[in-house]
């Protein structure tokens, strides 16, 4: 296996996003293959690691909603024929499900990997000792095996954060400057998407040119350590919805994890892709449809326009082919869609549904899923895990529609039924990650 690091904060916004894309693409411009990955649910991510780290797939790893074995066969599966294994953590490094689970230090532990802690340094000198200590003995299991210190203010700030952290003998791979032209813009379910970046190469180049003036690649080197998971084990976290599975791909569509693309070619269905915002339809031969999440909110009029796409939906319907929507891809589905101006737009209108961005609500959190009803995915009561995250709502109830999941949240509380299914075609706001 080859080796690998954590990159992690002790919160979010530290930088360790940006830290990571200068890492990989600053490795990868010298000749080194590496492997990207990314804890947590996290869809956006994963888009710019494979930007900066020449094209390799990102995928998604989970201890809160992956079963062990899946977590294992990810790995082998992105990490095949690489010399370097690079892995974003999520929020804090100990900060997971609201039941205490899948934080980044749960990963660090299973698979044996050191963590080097991205640390906002804006605003502390010799204070950042006392937390640095803090976060290497809360648990034993894991090994803080450097830092790199960001928005480091000037030399003599460096030089007092520097004398600071050897006190407590801790490693500084680099010391960084805050620059304003790394900044990534965000939007409401997180980042601005890699595909809609017109300077994203630019700003690789930029943010790996900025790491190489101030790593100490030595250090670096000496942090990392070899992965110790087993390989051999088949990636099968969903039955495939079909023999051959039409995915709808593109900037309204993009919220697929690449494991369960995988999982599906591993257990012999076959993908093709389509582009709903460029008149892209499913395949007439495909048996199975899957509209994954996205922004179908910000392209609402340009979806309605579509009618090649709205028809080709209704066609497979029609034939019966499975056609399962998550989040964008389950209104996509329904009757309309509102958006953000009030606008109303008709969707497919293959489930009794009626969507809105106007009327907004956030809702964030792991899920537990049982199914309702048999689907592709499984039979009735087959058990998942995965994730919501959206701000758009459901107007009313599915009228005539029963629903598709049962689901809690990570503690267990009862969410009480979601989704909807008619005929062939099912779909919620849920994104399955693997089964229980």
């Amino acid at each position: 296996m080859p080796s690998g690091v954590v990159i992690a904060a002790p919160a979010s916004g530290s930088g360790k996003t940006t830290v990571t894309l200068a890492l990989l693409r600053l490795l990868g411009r010298e000749g080194r293959i590496i492997a990207p990955f990314k804890i947590g649910p996290d869809y956006i991510d994963g888009s710019f690691h494979r930007a900066a780290g020449a094209g390799r797939p990102c995928y998604n790893l989970d201890a809160f909603a992956m079963r062990q074995e899946t977590i294992t066969a990810v790995v082998a599966a992105g990490a095949e024929d690489v010399e370097l294994v690079v892995i974003e953590g999520v929020m804090g490094l100990f900060d997971g499900a609201a039941n205490g689970q899948g934080s980044t230090a749960d990963l660090a532990a299973l698979l044996g990997l050191p963590v080097i802690l991205v640390i906002d340094a804006a605003r502390q000198s010799q204070s950042v000792a006392a937390l640095v200590h803090g976060f290497r003995s809360f648990r034993s299991d894991i090994t803080i095996a450097g830092v790199i210190l960001n928005r480091v203010a000037s030399p003599r700030h460096e030089a007092l954060l520097r004398t600071a952290l050897q006190r407590i003998e801790m490693p500084v791979l680099a010391a960084l400057p805050a620059q304003a032209d790394l900044k990534l813009p965000s939007r409401h379910l997180g980042l601005v998407q890699a595909v809609e970046r017109d300077n994203l190469e630019l700003f690789l180049d930029r943010a790996a040119d900025w790491l190489h003036r101030r790593l100490d690649r030595f250090a670096l080197e000496q942090t990392l350590r070899k992965l110790t998971v087993q390989t051999g084990a088949t990636l099968k976290p969903l039955p495939p919805l079909g023999q051959k599975i039409a995915v709808a791909r593109d900037a309204a569509f993009a919220f697929c994890y690449p494991h369960l693309l995988q999982g599906w070619r591993a257990q012999g269905a076959e993908l093709t892709f389509f582009s709903p915002l460029h008149d892209g339809v499913p395949e007439a031969d495909a048996d199975a449809v899957f509209l994954p999440g996205g922004y179908p909110e910000l392209h609402a009029g340009r979806l309605a326009g579509n009618l090649a796409l709205l028809r080709g939906l209704k066609a497979a319907a029609a034939r019966g082919a499975a056609i399962y929507g998550e989040c964008g891809g389950f209104m996509l589905l329904g009757q309309s869609l509102t958006d953000a101006e009030g606008h109303s737009h008709q969707m497919a209108g293959l489930l009794p549904v009626a969507t809105s961005f106007k009327m907004r609500k956030r809702q964030l959190g792991y899920r537990r899923i049982a199914s309702l009803a048999d689907t592709p995915l499984g039979p009735k009561g087959s058990r998942f895990r995965g994730h919501e995250f959206h701000y758009s709502v459901q107007m009313g109830q599915a009228a005539g529609a029963p629903p598709l999941f049962a689901a809690s949240d990570a503690t267990g509380a009862d969410l009480g039924p979601t989704g909807c299914r008619q005929g062939s075609v099912f779909g919620s706001y849920l994104h399955l990650i693997d089964r229980e």
